[in-house]
């Protein structure tokens, strides 16, 4: 796309199915590497990965020849393929359906990568689902609770 200029950047989060405890730290960074890989492959530029042991964080640039339910899509399917053909886990890895988008300023870009990096740190003060209702308050997202996460004991 000639004279096409975009600067689109984009937290994704999504939760394992159940908000069960899946991945492993001795797995996180080979997922990491197959989640950049994923995204690399699709011509979105990411800034940062960090996969708590039942939920994800991703800062990606987006290219707007893909659209981000495309991008997600791809993410969710392929790395639930590869933990499964990986036998990482007994029975079947799957993603909850849904996810959370929220976009960013530039400027902010250095401090969505730190509180990515930093989600181990962070989530011994707050739990997943304090988290992604503080983000849906700060985004000022309307939602409907009965179709957020299935949450677990918490």
């Amino acid at each position: 796309m000639a004279n096409t200029y975009t600067q689109i950047y984009i937290q994704i989060v999504f939760a394992v199915k159940g908000r069960q405890n899946l991945i492993s730290k001795e797995n996180r960074e080979e997922l990491h590497q197959f989640i950049t890989g994923i995204v690399s492959n699709r011509n979105q530029k990411l800034f940062a990965v960090f996969a708590m042991p039942d939920h994800v964080h991703i800062l990606v640039s987006m290219n707007p020849t893909l659209s981000v339910s495309d991008l997600v899509r791809d993410i969710k399917a392929g790395s639930s393929k590869f933990i499964n053909e990986k036998g990482w886990i007994d029975g079947k890895f799957n993603w909850q359906e849904g996810y959370g988008a929220f976009s960013y300023s530039k400027s902010s870009v250095d401090s969505v990568v730190k509180y990515i990096l930093n989600q181990e740190k962070h989530h011994k003060k707050k739990t997943f689902r304090e988290e992604y209702l503080d983000f849906m308050s700060k985004f000022e997202i309307e939602y409907d609770p009965k179709y957020i996460f299935e949450w677990i004991n918490n």
